[in-house]
Formats: C-alpha cells, sequence, structure tokens
C-alpha cells in the first residue's frame, strides 16, 4: 500500500479494516459487528470535508463567472445563466466517470486487489480524455443552436454563445478531474482534491478579476479564466495519479477492453444523469418563458444551489466510498450500518444547509446584480430552496450509497421515470398555471416549489424505498 507521495506504506485505517476482510461472508459471521455510530461519524467526516472541497470546483467556476459578470448588465447575466446551463449540463452527463470509478476502485481495494482497481482507474482517465476532446468540440460546434433552444435571444443570445465558445474548451481538463477523483476517492485519499479545487478557485478568481475587469474581455474573457483553471486542475490531478499507479505496476497505455468496460459501468449512471440534467435543462427553459429578470434571479438561485447541493453530496460519496469497500469485503452487516448513518449524516447536514442557505439568500442578490428586481426573485428562490435542503440532504446520501452499490440500472430506472414525470408537470404548469398566476415573485416560488416536490421529492421516494431492501447489497 502507499501513503500520498510514498509508496508501499500503510492505507488509511479504513481501507487495511476493508482489505483484511477481503473474501469473508461476515453475513455468515456471528461475531461480526458494526463499527460504533461515533466512528462512523468520523469516517464519513474525514471523507466528506475533502470530497466537498473537490465537488464545488466547477459550481464555484460557475459562482464566480455569476457574480462577476452580472455587473457587466443584465444581457450578461442571463447569457451566462443559459451558456452555464449547457456546460453543467454536458459536464455533469459525464459525472459517472468519477462515482463508477469510485464504485469499482472502492470495491476492488475492500477485495485486496489494488493493483486492479488502480488499472480501472487509468482505464477512467483515458476514457475521460475521449470524451472531453469529443464533447468540447461538438459543443463549440452547436454552441448557437443550443443556446437557442434554450430561450437566448438577441443580446441574451450573442452573449450565451460566446461564453459557451469559451469555457467549453476546458472541458477535456475538467472530465480528467473527475476521472483521477473517482481513483483518489476509491483509495481514500481524498486530501488531494480539496488542494486541487481551492487551487483552481483561486486561479479562476485572479483570472476572472483581470480578463474581465482590468482587459475588459466581458463574458468571453470570464469562459477563458475557467477553462485555464479547468485545465490547471486536471493536470493538477492526473499526474499524482499516474505517478501512483505506475508505482504499483499499473501499465499507463490505453487499453481498449478497460476503456469499453469503464464506459459500460457509467453507461446506466449516464442515464441517470441525463434524465436529471433534462429535468433541470427544461426547468432553465422554463425559467426563460418567464421573462429576462426570472432567468437571470433562476441563475443566481441555481448557481448558489450547485455549490450548496454539493455539501450535501459529499456526504453521499463519502457513505459511497465506505460502503463500497464494505460490499466489496462481503461485510453486509457493516454495509446496512454505514447506511443508516449516512442517510442521517445528510438529512442533518441539509437541515443546517438550508437554514444557512435562507439566511444568506435574503441578501445574497446584492452579489450578483444591481438590479432591485433581480435582487428580490434571488431571495425569494433561495428561501423557498432552503425549506427543502433536509430532504435533498437525505435523498443524495442515499443517491451516494446506491451508486457505491453499483445499483446503477435501478437509479437510471427510477431517475428517467421521477424527471419525465417532472417535465411533464412543468410543462403544464408553463402552459397553463403561470399565465394565472401574477407577478415575478410568485412565478419564482412556484418554480422552485415544483423543483423540489416533484423532483427532488420523487427522487426520494424511490431511494428510500430501495434501500430498505437487501437486494442492492447483493
Amino acid at each position: 500500500m502507499m501513503r500520498e507521495g510514498k509508496p508501499d506504506e500503510p492505507e488509511t485505517e479504513t481501507q487495511a479494516e476493508t482489505g483484511n476482510n477481503a473474501g469473508r461472508t461476515t453475513d455468515q459471521d456471528p461475531t461480526s459487528k458494526a463499527e460504533p455510530e461515533t466512528g462512523t461519524a468520523r469516517k464519513l467526516a474525514a471523507l466528506a470535508i475533502p470530497t466537498f472541497g473537490q465537488l464545488i470546483a466547477e459550481p464555484t467556476f460557475i459562482l464566480i463567472d455569476t457574480a462577476i459578470v452580472g455587473h457587466i448588465g443584465d444581457a450578461s447575466l442571463a447569457g451566462l445563466s443559459i451558456g452555464s446551463s449547457i456546460i453543467l449540463t454536458a459536464v455533469g452527463l459525464c459525472i459517472f466517470l468519477a462515482y463508477s470509478t469510485t464504485a469499482q476502485v472502492a470495491h476492488l481495494l475492500g477485495a485486496g486487489r489494488r493493483r486492479e482497481g488502480l488499472q480501472a482507474g487509468i482505464d477512467g482517465l483515458w476514457l475521460a480524455l475521449l470524451i472531453g476532446v469529443a464533447l468540447g468540440v461538438a459543443l463549440f460546434a452547436f454552441a448557437e443552436p443550443l443556446c437557442h433552444a434554450l430561450g437566448g435571444r438577441g443580446d441574451v443570445l450573442d452573449q450565451a454563445v460566446t461564453y459557451t465558445r469559451a469555457v467549453v474548451l476546458g472541458a477535456p481538463g475538467m472530465l480528467l478531474v473527475y476521472a483521477a477523483n473517482g481513483i483518489f476517492r476509491g483509495l481514500q485519499k481524498v486530501r488531494i482534491t480539496l488542494i486541487a479545487a481551492v487551487s483552481g478557485a483561486v486561479v479562476n478568481t485572479l483570472l476572472e478579476v483581470l480578463f474581465v475587469l482590468v482587459f475588459g474581455w466581458g463574458i468571453a474573457g470570464s469562459g477563458s479564466a475557467t477553462l485555464i483553471a479547468q485545465w490547471f486542475m486536471g493536470l493538477f490531478l492526473v499526474v499524482p495519479a499516474v505517478l501512483w499507479a505506475k508505482a504499483d505496476g499499473v501499465t499507463l497505455r490505453p487499453q481498449l477492453a478497460g476503456i469499453m468496460a469503464a464506459g459500460g459501468d457509467g453507461l446506466p449512471l449516464f442515464i441517470r444523469t441525463l434524465a436529471i440534467r433534462a429535468a433541470m435543462v427544461m426547468t432553465v427553459a422554463s425559467a426563460a418563458r418567464m421573462g429576462t429578470h426570472v432567468l437571470a434571479g433562476f441563475q443566481a438561485v441555481n448557481s448558489s444551489w450547485n455549490f450548496a447541493m454539493n455539501m450535501l453530496d459529499s456526504v453521499g460519496i463519502a457513505g459511497q466510498t465506505l460502503v463500497g469497500s464494505a460490499l466489496g469485503a462481503r461485510d453486509w452487516k457493516r454495509a446496512r450500518a454505514l447506511t443508516r448513518s449516512t442517510g442521517r449524516a445528510g438529512a442533518v447536514v441539509g437541515l443546517g444547509v438550508g437554514i444557512a442557505f435562507a439566511v444568506v439568500g435574503l441578501a445574497a442578490g446584492h452579489f450578483f446584480s444591481p438590479n432591485p428586481q433581480i435582487q428580490l426573485l434571488t431571495a425569494v428562490g433561495m428561501v423557498t430552496m432552503g425549506v427543502f435542503f433536509p430532504l435533498q440532504g437525505w435523498m443524495m446520501a442515499l443517491d451516494g450509497i446506491l451508486i457505491g452499490a453499483r445499483d446503477f440500472r435501478y437509479l437510471a430506472a427510477t431517475c428517467t421515470i421521477t424527471a419525465v414525470a417532472y417535465i411533464v408537470a412543468l410543462g403544464l404548469l408553463v402552459a397553463f398555471g403561470i399565465p394565472l398566476i401574477p407577478g415575478d415573485v410568485a412565478r419564482t416560488a412556484v418554480l422552485w416549489l415544483a423543483f423540489n416536490v416533484v423532483l427532488m421529492g420523487g427522487r426520494g421516494v424511490a431511494n428510500g424505498l430501495r434501500a430498505r431492501s437487501d437486494i442492492w447489497m447483493r
């Protein structure tokens, strides 16, 4: 085993435990005991806190972009809403590169098969690079029709296309970050991901100020700053991942079978994420139908929510890593105990984040726009969202557990059904409900209520029912 920068030294306590349990079917061992609740909480926190730092990378870039671009003008902020939705959707669809790699590496390490786990991680890096290049080229070429389809018109369309074509060139770098993080999470070496995220945010902020405010490049400067930060983070993480894999004798050459296997494992997760992102895109399009002010306010709330949601996602990913190791060691009792602890932790963290989100939301609009109307709509949206954070935290925790168990097909099916139901409900709301609701404030509140009750609530019900069974553990 190896510690960061020191091959052949022992791994973390958790890895040592799961490695020693490899191959033992502890559901048949009456002496198997779930670890104390306090010990589980400490391990969840030790993984979740640095993981949060990694998760906030892309939302932080968009948040910084939003705060700076919002002072250029309303059209720029609305254009950023469309452009950032495209990049977040496209890059977010590839989150399976992190999730599937984490689950696979954790399972293999839990079973005592370290070298195979690292080889899977390298295969994931190659897959990320191939997808990233293809994605960047495609989005650059089709930026204008995509922005138009999301409601961009006139100056808003021009701003959206300019931003999209600048920022998508960083897509390969961001996907490499996802795949590398899958390796580090599986190895339970997550501190380096926190360092990478902080460094990337600093680079992005400095370049944003330089390009937009000093050089006066406008929204193009904002997109350029983000793409540089994305590549910086990608190289920052890939280099040590490759060095650690090489130290364990893993081949660095592309392995077609391994790349195809990584893609096959990720396909259900891709479908799951596609369904969720389709729902998000429809939410953006619905906001665009309500006017520039509603869309601009939506962007402020959405970028803040993407940032805050990663606090909840980090709990789920920590549980995903620990449960993946437990299942790899065939320790069913520990996996069940970790599921209960992670679900509770997600709800508690969600409550705390929700309160903070609502309180901050009362004044957050001033950071995004000088327009009082947009400030008000931002406050309404953030307070509405804050109420539902405990539900979201619990749902995301169970989501991470099921991913760690590699229950990918169930997640793909239930997310697709929930997203379709939400899109239909949203279409009916926009067509028949919104015209009857007077004013942008009420419309903003109704839009976010529909998002939480139908989409997030539906996913929560599906995850909760699955977690109560034992099917996902086998």
